[in-house]
């Protein structure tokens, strides 16, 4: 239900540019603090920006994407090089099985045949992954990390899950699931690309 839900739905809470705060090199939504700079493979990362998933009054997640540079664009979030991180902050409980819905519906909404032809075993392997998670928690903590020399590295509250998935291609198509042309959910796309929704 916080993943699946249509693209036309609007939030019927506050406006998410009351929710956003940017301080002191910092990001603030729904309560959660998001450093500016984190460390990931002895890289310095800068936060991109936040958002959060909501259907109707319905907030499923907040979330934050961090890459070596800032990007405005699609094109350019993919473009950026080295590794990056979107860090999911749970605002309640889900089942694994509703993010393997939302990765493998998000990933076909956004790439062509032939791309999801060369994905779609590692899709499986990333499915059978969240599978074993079982369930996430209200405040668990989920970061979906791209590491260039491993691929894409999956931590619940710190600890990994599963082994790394190889491929740049991989990670590509896990974001255009929230900034791609057509994303899992339009604020979300815009506050993680840096904007403030209206």
């Amino acid at each position: 239900m916080i993943f699946t839900g249509t693209a036309h739905v609007h939030v019927a809470t506050l406006a998410l540019a009351s929710l956003f705060m940017v301080a002191a090199g910092a990001a603030q939504i729904e309560g959660h603090h998001y450093d500016e700079r984190i460390r990931l493979s002895d890289t310095e990362l800068v936060l991109n920006g936040v958002g959060v998933r909501a259907v109707l009054w319905l907030k499923g997640y907040t979330a934050a994407l961090y890459m070596t540079e800032k990007a405005a664009t699609p094109g350019r979030v993919l473009a950026v090089k080295g590794p990056k991180r979107v860090q999911m902050r749970l605002l309640l409980a889900v089942e694994a099985k509703e993010f393997i819905k939302a990765f493998s519906k998000g990933i076909r909404r956004n790439v062509s045949e032939s791309e999801l032809a060369a994905l779609n075993d590692r899709m499986q392997q990333f499915n059978n992954i969240l599978s074993m998670v079982g369930s996430f928690n209200k405040g668990d903590i989920a970061n979906l990390d791209f590491i260039p020399e491993l691929g894409l590295v999956l931590t619940v509250n710190g600890k990994a899950r599963g082994d790394p998935i190889p491929g740049e291609d991989l990670y590509a198509a896990l974001l255009k699931i929230f900034v791609g042309e057509r994303p899992v959910d339009q604020r979300l796309k815009t506050g993680l690309l840096g904007a403030v929704p209206g």
